[in-house]
């Protein structure tokens, strides 16, 4: 998506709907877009996506099979998985991940983890014991808490599952060739050796397991305002956003 300068909104819009649940497929600018809306309302931005990825590294990192449900299912219960503000980062990061106190932020990013981080994300026990935790924090700062006056949580089934009460749900949206692209600059920008063929068939095979799985499948919430990304810049998507929550807290 191409960038462009965002200005803060008004004091009516400023006061946002205390939930934004921002869903969608890889790649569809979830990250980028929620980063940005919660930074306008002072809200905490929370991709619920890192947590799944966390758990995907530490299977890879200590030699464990991503594919034994079992396994993957004690790490999501057992990791100390800490999920912070950006702080003085400037490497382009949206948030700050670490585990067991170990910033893993760019790790989580790796294409090993990327194809099999939707394999994890399927195990019940898995997704038992993030959502959980995701639920939590979503109470936590709902009203606004420890600075923030709200929250902004992304991933894949957060208007469906995690927080289907939110005031305010998002579904992105854009062709896999369109993801599969944004991607790939992704990855070539970090220095990431890969071709364009397999992050695109990573992600096509990505969609099939997100979409297909009989634990909380990947699609739009009944009440979601589904947003096309395709061709869009930041801005025009963020703008977008704000309105709606311009219109659900009622503001004139």
């Amino acid at each position: 998506m191409k960038p462009a300068t965002i200005t803060a909104p008004t004091s009516d819009q400023a006061r946002g709907p205390g939930v934004i649940a921002i869903d969608g497929p890889a790649a569809s600018g979830k990250s980028t877009v929620g980063f940005a809306v919660a930074g306008l309302f002072n809200y905490l931005f929370f991709d619920t996506g890192a947590m799944y990825r966390v758990v995907t590294w530490a299977a890879l990192d200590q030699g464990t099979d991503p594919h034994n449900d079992a396994a993957v299912g004690t790490l999501a219960e057992e990791l100390d998985i800490a999920i912070l503000p950006v702080g003085t980062a400037r490497d382009g990061r949206h948030l700050t991940v670490l585990v067991e106190g170990q910033d893993v932020t760019w790790a989580i990013r790796s294409p090993e983890v990327d194809q099999n981080v939707s394999a994890v994300a399927a195990v019940p026990r898995v997704r038992a014991a993030l959502s959980q935790h995701q639920r939590q924090i979503g109470a936590q700062y709902a009203h606004g808490f420890a600075g923030m006056h709200g929250i902004v949580m992304v991933g894949r089934d957060i208007g469906t599952v995690v927080l289907p009460d939110a005031p305010l749900k998002i579904y992105l949206d854009a062709p896999v060739e369109e993801r599969a692209n944004r991607r790939f600059l992704e990855m070539e920008k970090r220095g990431k050796t890969t071709s364009f063929a397999q992050v695109l068939a990573d992600m096509q095979e990505r969609d099939r397991i997100d979409s297909q799985r009989a634990i909380a499948p990947l699609r739009p919430a009944e009440d979601a305002h589904i947003i096309s990304t395709a061709g869009l810049g930041v801005l025009e998507i963020v703008e977008r956003i704000v309105a709606l929550a311009k219109a659900t807290c009622g503001a004139d």
